[in-house]
């Protein structure tokens, strides 16, 4: 058996290949464990979002919910201010004026009481009313 120079030269051609093909190899191995690791953590990353994310859509409608029962609080104590509101303007006029002027007489009735009880007792005492003769009421 004999090999001629271009057999050599074809079988350490093939072996050079064979070198370069396992350098090549070995960080596409690598590549490949990490790319797997990094679907894995994805993977894991969904599975553990999706419920999370689930509870978050959950606690979103929830508080909607929550809002428009506020929203319906907050229109009916608008409401029920209107009315007080309304209320207080009608007793102020249906009721204010009489009111003032029920006040009014009754002040008069007792100021003219209390000048008649005045001139009585002073008949009785013989000065006229509380004060001497040509003094002023401060309270007029």
């Amino acid at each position: 058996m004999t090999f001629s120079l271009g057999d050599v030269a074809g079988l350490l051609a093939a072996i050079a290949f064979l070198l370069l093909v396992g350098f090549l190899a070995y960080p596409l191995v690598k590549l490949g464990r990490v790319l797997e690791e990094a679907r894995s953590g994805l993977r894991e990353v969904t599975e553990h979002s999706v419920p999370i994310l689930d509870e978050t859509a959950t606690a979103v409608a929830s508080a909607n919910t929550q809002l428009e029962k506020v929203d319906t609080v907050t229109t009916s104590a608008a409401s029920v201010s209107e009315n007080v509101s309304a209320l207080t303007g009608l007793y102020a006029a249906t009721l204010g004026g009489p009111l003032v002027k029920v006040a009014a007489f009754s002040y008069g009735v007792r100021q003219a009481f209390a000048k008649a009880a005045g001139r009585a007792d002073g008949d009785r005492d013989g000065s006229s009313g509380r004060h001497a003769a040509g003094s002023e009421d401060g309270l007029r």
